[in-house]
Parts: structure tokens; C-alpha cells; sequence
């Protein structure tokens, strides 16, 4: 799931997954992090969930995917659009 938070000149996006689905760690990985895993680690939240927040610039199209243990990349179904391969987002 994606939550979002328009401020002046930036989108910040907040990534949540289920708490142990997959199980482990998960990072998102994208071209606003040049695609480092572990840059961006979700984090067990009060409500059960875990998540990040990431600011990104107010205007573009910015390519994604999530990274669990064992090199398992997936996507988020909820993004704005797939390319074939990544998840894709426009701010």
C-alpha cells in the first residue's frame, strides 16, 4: 500500500506492507536511491504494518521495487503504472 503527503515542492510516499508478509527484512529500492538496498528499511509501525517514508521531488515519474531476505523482488500493486519490470510512481 502507498500512502502519500503532498508538501511545497515534494511528495512524500510512505510504503507499508503487512508485518511478516514476506517474512524478514524489506527495503525499497528505486532510482531516488539509486537502487541501494537497505537504504530505505521498513519499520515495524504500532498499527501491525511496517513502513518507510520517502521524500521525493514534487514533479516526475520515479521506478521502484521492493527487496525481501533471500533476493526476492516483488512490486507494489498499487503503484500508478508497471513498466514490465518495476513499479512506477508519478509525483
Amino acid at each position: 500500500m502507498l500512502e502519500r503527503k503532498q508538501t511545497k515542492g515534494r511528495t512524500h510516499v510512505t510504503f507499508v506492507l503487512p508485518a511478516d508478509t514476506p517474512p524478514g527484512p524489506v527495503s525499497v529500492v528505486g532510482d531516488f536511491n539509486d537502487w541501494q538496498p537497505g537504504a530505505h528499511t521498513l519499520a515495524p509501525r504500532k498499527d501491525g504494518t511496517r513502513a518507510v517514508t520517502v521524500a521525493l521531488p514534487g514533479s516526475g515519474v520515479h521506478s521502484f521495487r521492493y527487496l525481501a531476505a533471500g533476493d526476492y523482488w516483488f512490486d507494489e500493486e498499487q503503484a500508478d503504472s508497471h513498466d514490465g519490470t518495476n513499479s512506477r510512481l508519478y509525483t
